[in-house]
């Protein structure tokens, strides 16, 4: 009865000038998004600085932007009012009902009616993400980057040496497994406050799904590829065994592979083109060509203050300052500021990246139009931003590219199944599909829907690892550790990581139809440099952000619902012959 009564008296109180609903609605989120636009400007600044110069200070100034972004779109009246129209959704039109939806979701991340939880999430969170890019590698005492532990584990043949970098690599876990307790009891706490049932559901809501419908979705991802997994995992292990002569192992030791976390194996298929170094080439070079790469499509040149704001390539050792080097694209007043923050070197996965993050920047420019609201001014999901990254990163590695720019010689005839063995190891696809699917998206689930306690957090983490992946650690390791806590998403970009494995399927289904429907070539063999009719339906896809649902877009533009079937069809003629490969080989059960 009490709460009928509040209901009522804001409905009369809102609809005291003789205005409709609709009209009320219109008035309020513009109203909202001026504000909005301005804290969110500030504390992306913030987060921007804190991430590009790592110290006490910035850190400091980003918790204060923060807090005062939180108070803002967390605040009591928003949450009220937001929650009254949503009742009435029956009669707001659908771009409006987008919208407060969008702007509920942001308020269940810092609820104003619990200030105090929200204040120390953002101060625990602050304090982990800068113990861990802070952190200072150390193999045998000597100091290593982050660039210098991925590049001996791509290169090098020594197992000793491989494992001492593997490990060192995890060492950072040990700091990072109480922050991960602490991050996990505030975002539980935020998240049940506005009645999810965590925060993994809260930020599955964010696709219109449950907790329970992503992990469904996600265990048909796992299913739908195990086949083609299950030899890939065998006939690498038996080549590997044969580099390091050794015996062959049912599961594949994670040291003997060349990422930290197992989730794509660069490096492992010999005498191809287009693959390390790029020499006679600038880091420069690396960025110049993948803007060319995108105007040639037609999409606009990159404006001055992108090149004059972004942080592009290493840290100076001798400035002594300490940045983020996880690549990311940042769109900090959701207008004309965006930038990138990468530590690009003139080799082949910084030249993919780089196209990658460029499809991050190019869709802000594409949704930044009259036609989006501010709120809506993001990826029609989370996983078609990184979709369009992915499906730029498969275009700037086919050979008819690569040739046009001397990274391929052409004259070499290709090996067809060596170029896509590669391809399933080294890009974001059949390898990295059981990472993402199954051993991320089951740990951050038990994290959270399950109140995973700390001292399961490695346990459960490596046992993740074997069931999706058939990957051990080289030793046992302890409960002291959290191996899990060394990938960056399980710390700042949390219980989102399944967004990779839809993008991965969804960016699978748009090089399909762009290579069969728009330029008429074999999706394992195109070019779309130069294609203006590619790069239009590339942005027919970004222009309309998150102002229309996602799979309404995905039908449209494809005529198809989600499915893996493109991505298996590309991979094809890999399985048949991984089948020959693997014949009277002894397969891992997982």
């Amino acid at each position: 009865m009490k709460r009928f009564f509040i209901t009522a008296f804001l409905f009369t109180s809102l609809l005291s000038c003789g205005k409709t609903l609709q009209e009320e609605a219109d008035a309020f989120l513009k109203s909202y998004n001026q504000e909005y636009q301005a804290v969110y400007y500030e504390a992306s600044k913030a987060q921007w600085k804190a991430l590009t110069d790592i110290n006490a200070v910035n850190d400091s100034l980003s918790v204060v932007a923060n807090k005062k972004y939180a108070a803002f779109a967390g605040s009591k009246d928003i949450i009220q009012k937001v929650r009254f129209f949503r009742e009435h959704r029956s009669e707001l039109n659908d771009i409006t009902i987008r919208q407060l939806d969008k702007i509920w979701l942001d308020a269940s991340h810092q609820p104003g009616t619990m200030p105090d939880v929200v204040d120390q999430l953002i101060k625990a969170n602050t304090e982990a993400t800068s113990a861990l890019y802070s952190y200072q590698f150390t193999v045998n005492g000597k100091p290593y980057s982050a660039n210098d532990i991925d590049r001996a584990l791509r290169n090098s043949s020594d197992l000793k040496e491989r494992e001492a970098v593997w490990t060192a690599s995890k060492e950072v876990g040990k700091i990072e497994r109480d922050h991960l307790a602490r991050l996990q009891e505030l975002r539980n706490k935020v998240a049940r406050e506005m009645k999810y049932s965590s925060f993994f559901d809260l930020e599955a809501h964010d696709y219109g799904m449950s907790s329970d419908e992503v992990i469904q979705l996600m265990d048909q991802f796992s299913e739908d590829l195990k086949p083609l997994y299950r030899e890939l995992h065998t006939y690498i292990r038996y080549e590997l065994a044969k580099k390091y002569n050794q015996p062959v192992p049912e599961y594949l030791p994670a040291h003997w592979l060349p990422n930290r976390w197992a989730q794509n194996w660069p490096g492992l298929v010999p005498g191809l083109q287009g693959e390390g170094d790029i020499p006679g080439k600038s880091k420069e070079w690396v960025v110049e060509q993948a803007e060319k790469f995108y105007m040639s499509m037609g999409f606009e040149k990159l404006n001055d203050n992108f090149y004059k704001n972004s942080d592009l390539y290493p840290a100076d050792a001798a400035s002594g300052r300490k940045k983020n080097t996880h690549a990311s694209a940042w769109h900090l007043n959701l207008d004309q500021d965006y930038r990138s923050l990468m530590s690009v070197e003139p080799n082949m996965e910084w030249f993919k990246t780089t196209h990658h993050e460029l499809g991050h920047i190019y869709y802000y420019i594409a949704y930044t139009n009259p036609e989006v609201p501010l709120t809506l001014r993001a990826g029609a999901n989370r996983a078609y931003h990184e979709a369009m990254g992915d499906l730029m990163a498969v275009a700037a590695s086919q050979e008819a590219y690569l040739a046009s720019l001397g990274l391929f010689d052409k004259t070499k005839t290709p090996d067809a199944i060596k170029l896509l063995l590669n391809s399933a190891l080294s890009n974001s696809s059949i390898v990295f599909l059981p990472f993402a699917a199954g051993t991320m998206t089951h740990f951050e689930y038990e994290l959270y829907e399950k109140n995973l306690p700390k001292e399961e957090f490695n346990k459960t983490w490596w046992a993740l690892a074997k069931k999706y992946q058939g990957i051990v650690p080289p030793k046992e390791r302890g409960a002291e550790y959290c191996d899990a806590a060394t990938k960056t998403h399980i710390i700042d970009d949390p219980a989102q990581y399944y967004d990779y494995a839809i993008s991965c399927v969804l960016k699978f289904q748009m090089h399909d139809h762009i290579a069969k429907q728009i330029l008429k070539q074999d999706p394992a063999n195109c070019n779309y440099y130069g294609s203006k009719e590619a790069g239009e339906f590339i942005r027919s896809i970004m222009r309309p952000g998150a102002s229309k649902d996602w799979r309404q877009v995905l039908k449209e533009k494809t005529g198809q619902d989600l499915s893996a079937k493109a991505m298996l069809d590309y991979y094809g003629p890999l399985y048949d012959w991984l089948l020959q490969q693997n014949k009277g080989r002894k397969k891992a059960e997982f």
